[in-house]
């Protein structure tokens, strides 16, 4: 029986990370360049602020999410926090991974004193709702509004 654990990603798992986001929009925008991904790697992997959670199953990373703590100065100056880009391979889907990461997150959010978590999804599945309130989250409670930037092509 393989064990399944959580994690933080790896300095070294960029890669890993940019082909399991293939899977997370059927369209996207073009990758930057190398160097430019890089940069931003360098970003994300130095800033105390994001956290980028994995799991990893069979040798190989399964599922993924983004915490981003924001600092605060209402609620007592207790951070919140937001999750993005929850990623699971198609062919592990249904089988607790995305759970076991989300689960994870709030664990950290929870842990760095954030009195709330918001996550927001363009999908209008209700079986991906379902899945967002096992794992914690409720709907209705804010009402969620997106403004892209005017050359966003997304």
């Amino acid at each position: 029986m393989e064990i399944m654990s959580i994690r933080y990603i790896k300095k070294c798992e960029m890669n890993d990370l940019l082909t399991l986001y293939t899977q997370l929009h059927r369209k996207d925008t073009p990758l930057p360049e190398k160097s430019r991904l890089l940069s931003i790697w360098e970003e994300i992997t130095t800033n105390s602020l994001l956290h980028y959670f994995v799991v990893e199953y069979e040798d190989k990373i399964v599922s993924s999410c983004t915490l981003s703590i924001i600092p605060n100065f209402t609620r007592s100056g207790r951070p919140y926090g937001l999750i993005e880009n929850v990623v699971t391979r198609s062919d592990y889907r249904r089988k607790g991974f995305g759970l076991k990461v989300l689960r994870g997150a709030l664990k950290v959010a929870w842990e760095k004193n954030c009195y709330k978590e918001m996550l927001l999804t363009g999908s209008k599945d209700p079986a991906i709702h379902q899945f967002y309130e096992k794992s914690g989250f409720k709907q209705g409670v804010k009402t969620g509004f997106v403004a892209n930037a005017p050359d966003y092509r997304g």
